[in-house]
């Protein structure tokens, strides 16, 4: 059943699940009832409308611990999913089981192009579409989770696709140009990105978290208050992010959360509570809270945590919850901050922290991170902080080194887990992260406690360029590291509360990654695409691979 057929837009995707529920989310035609049928149960829900889209998210309660339920989608009593004529598996509802452990697959940064042989000559393979048809292949384990740490959608970096969509609705040669402007062109951006027929399955079938990174809305978003001040001051930034915003919580977040999280939410609490015949319009709604949102961070938190298999996941919002006044500049605010430090607790077998952007870089990089905001923050003069704040905005110094607030706190938070000073010690305490589009990972050099390890998978379909390549890598050498650290302290930048070394890595390919929490360790893997023959049936080839061995 193809984009263009039946009462399904997009979707089924299955968002949150633990040991007795799960969240089935849609994207209906038309307003209507939406049915799930498994094991011989039903649940159902109305639709609510976004700006004339209609979606709904079923609930379903009462599932029986570690059970693969297959299961049905209907809209007003017609099936919608699966497909009559389906080649892939039947979806199926997989609950947790407490003694079961972790695995899990995760990446980051996927362009929405055609899977020809043109898009693959300009993109590569897609990696998470290969690792799809080899989930429908064969009989390997499935993974528990999929999560994708950013950049789901490129708003700036449109395809052709995307750009004739555009280019049919209104003048491509006023601003934004190409890149989106509202809620409808963020609609089909996202039906770009999720109707490919592989990459549907694996979402109907697969739970998912999702968190944004900056291409979601837009390149260096919230890099520093120069530039917010300079995007607010054109004529259609504002637009652009509430639509943003608004699109990613009717299309991603609010799949992230549990059933008990979604009660808590007010939007989500007036759509549950109006389930009648009459469709809920919650445009309105849902603007004036990403409004609120962005104007104040601390009323809304898009930060989350998942518990599975006795691994705590942290996913951490390090875009929209920054602090940008100069004087305050930290990747996260006070009460972010405070949510941070409440969770990052032991008493788990791994403490996973999924953040977009990587907490550790290559040493010498993320010293220059460190050097370039403190110059920026006039550490060197004013000239000198114009000059680093041009540099700041023209190659991407804003990842948490260049943060050093809030790096530094968090941080201490990671050596005070794996020390066990808060709680029982896990067996790693782990940053898995994206944004940058290479892979690797590094380690904390320490000789006690819990292992500290960022690793590192991006993109998924997305892949640098050649020479661009080559001067990421010379900052993975030792003496690159070296001399950043000289250049930070000349701007008295304070040392981290620890070292780290580069285990594995990098790696420029395509690539997805997988997680393993096994008797010896956290097993990492990094799988890339490659075509044998037929370009629209890639396989998957390892290109690294790590495992984090408990001390």
């Amino acid at each position: 059943m193809g984009e263009g057929d039946g009462p399904l837009v997009l979707g089924p995707m299955l968002r949150y699940v633990d040991e007795t529920s799960a969240g089935i989310w849609v994207e209906t035609r038309d307003a209507g009832r939406v049915t799930v049928r498994a094991g011989g149960r039903t649940w159902s829900h109305g639709t609510f409308a976004v700006h004339g889209h209609h979606y709904a998210l079923v609930e379903l309660e009462g599932l029986e611990p570690g059970t693969r339920t297959p299961y049905e989608v209907e809209v007003e009593g017609q099936r919608a999913w699966p497909p009559a004529d389906s080649p892939f598996p039947d979806p199926v509802v997989t609950t947790h089981a407490p003694e079961r452990r972790l695995r899990m697959a995760w990446g980051s940064c996927r362009t929405s192009v055609p899977h020809d042989e043109s898009g693959t000559r300009t993109h590569g393979v897609d990696a998470l579409r290969a690792y799809a048809l080899r989930l429908a292949d064969d009989d390997r384990p499935w993974p528990d989770l999929l999560l994708h740490l950013g950049d789901q959608v490129y708003a700036d970096e449109t395809s052709d696709e995307m750009r004739e969509f555009i280019a049919a609705r209104r003048d491509i040669d006023q601003p934004p140009g190409d890149e989106l402007r509202d809620f409808e062109e963020y609609s089909h951006l996202y039906r770009l990105a999720w109707s490919d027929p592989t990459v549907r399955w694996l979402l109907s079938t697969v739970p998912s978290a999702m968190i944004f990174d900056d291409h979601d809305i837009r390149d260096d978003w919230n890099t520093s208050q120069s530039w917010k001040e300079r995007m607010d001051a054109t004529e259609w930034w504002h637009r652009r992010l509430i639509a943003g915003l608004a699109s990613y919580w009717v299309y991603q977040h609010v799949g992230n959360l549990s059933h008990e999280e979604r009660a808590e939410d007010e939007l989500w609490t007036r759509i549950a509570s109006c389930d009648g015949d009459d469709e809920l319009d919650v445009t309105e709604e849902l603007e004036a809270l990403v409004e609120r949102a962005e104007a104040d961070p601390e009323t809304y938190r898009w930060s989350y945590t998942r518990d599975v298999a006795d691994v705590r996941l942290v996913v951490l919002d390090s875009r929209a919850a920054r602090v940008l006044e100069p004087s305050r500049r930290a990747m996260l605010d006070d009460d972010e901050l405070g949510w941070l430090d409440e969770h990052m607790t032991g008493g788990f077998r791994h403490l996973l922290v999924g953040t977009s952007l990587p907490f550790l870089l290559p040493p010498g990089l993320q010293a220059v991170e460190a050097w370039n905001e403190a110059v920026a923050q006039g550490a060197w003069g004013r000239r000198a902080a114009r000059v680093a704040e041009w540099i700041r905005q023209a190659i991407d110094l804003e990842h948490w080194g260049a943060f050093q607030r809030s790096f530094q706190a968090v941080a201490r938070m990671a050596l005070e887990v794996a020390d066990g000073r808060r709680g029982e010690r896990p067996r790693s305490v782990t940053f898995l992260s994206g944004d940058v589009h290479h892979s690797y990972v590094y380690e904390v050099r320490r000789r006690r406690g819990a292992r500290v390890v960022q690793a590192v998978c991006s993109p998924m379909r997305n892949p640098l360029p050649r020479a661009i390549r080559f001067a990421t890598a010379i900052f993975c050498y030792p003496v690159a590291g070296f001399l950043g650290t000289l250049v930070a302290r000349s701007a008295r930048v304070p040392n981290p509360p620890f070292r780290w070394r580069k285990r594995q890595g990098p790696w420029f390919d395509n690539c997805i990654a997988t997680l393993e929490d096994r008797q010896d360790g956290l097993a990492l893997t990094w799988e890339t695409g490659v075509v044998d023959g037929d370009v629209s049936r890639p396989g998957l080839e390892r290109v690294g691979e790590a495992l984090v061995r408990p001390r």
